[in-house]
């Protein structure tokens, strides 16, 4: 069965980052930071399964 929950965030992260090359975002915006977190739901999610 596909993982939806996983999906959902990878397809979160590429929208935000797309966002983030084209305004050419720095750092400390909200956007980079949903990122970073994204990033650990995801690990955390991959190191349970």
């Amino acid at each position: 069965m596909a993982d939806l929950y996983l999906k959902r965030l990878e397809s979160e992260r590429r929208t935000l980052w797309a966002t983030c090359r084209l305004k050419g975002l720095p750092k400390d915006t909200p956007e980079r930071m949903r990122i970073a977190e994204i990033d650990r739901l995801i690990a955390e999610h991959k190191a349970k399964a």
